[in-house]
């Protein structure tokens, strides 16, 4: 499970993110759909190549009992948070209730991809997403699960379309049954 940390008043320096946060909120206020939108903010994060340097040596390290989720910033049309996985850690199956931009700036991610079938829920993809690796999603196509199989700590940014200063993007977690 995730630890969520939102950023103090006192937050520290984030090199980078005035310009990042400029550059998402022209796309994220547009009147398009929510896949268009997580592609064209795909394409800034893409573009910007921001770097882990929008944490602090602390923020990077991770924590021992989860993945830890970064608030870095919140606005009515968007959140922007960084996510540090060490080693194995992993997600639950989830999806999410907006649309979602993300990029691995640090180490690499497997996502497994699921559908549901019935009243099935069935595996039905995997994608390795090294450092640099950008994508956006949004409901209803967008149950999975994440994690970290390497062997050092993974970073990556998200930009979710919706203020999560006081609640998450998760939608539904699901069970995942082993029929016998």
């Amino acid at each position: 499970m995730a630890k969520q940390m939102t950023a103090p008043v006192d937050s520290p320096p984030r090199p980078g993110l005035a310009e990042l946060v400029a550059r998402i909120r022209s796309h994220a206020r547009w009147q398009a759909t929510p896949r268009t939108i997580a592609e064209q903010v795909a394409d800034v994060l893409a573009e910007t190549e921001p770097d882990v340097d929008l944490l602090t040596v602390a923020e990077r390290a991770g924590s021992p009992d989860g993945y830890t989720q970064h608030t870095l910033h919140t606005e009515a049309a968007f959140s922007v948070s960084a996510v540090v996985w060490r080693p194995g850690q992993v997600t639950e199956i989830h999806d999410h209730l907006v649309w979602c931009s993300f990029m691995v700036l640090q180490g690499a991610e497997t996502e497994t991809l699921y559908d549901i079938d019935g009243d099935r829920l069935v595996e039905i993809g995997e994608r390795h997403r090294p450092a640099g690796s950008v994508s956006g999603v949004a409901p209803p196509d967008d149950i999975h699960r994440v994690r970290n199989t390497g062997d050092t700590v993974a970073i990556t940014l998200h930009v979710y379309g919706a203020d999560l200063s006081s609640g998450t993007s998760v939608r539904r977690i699901y069970e995942q049954r082993h029929d016998r």
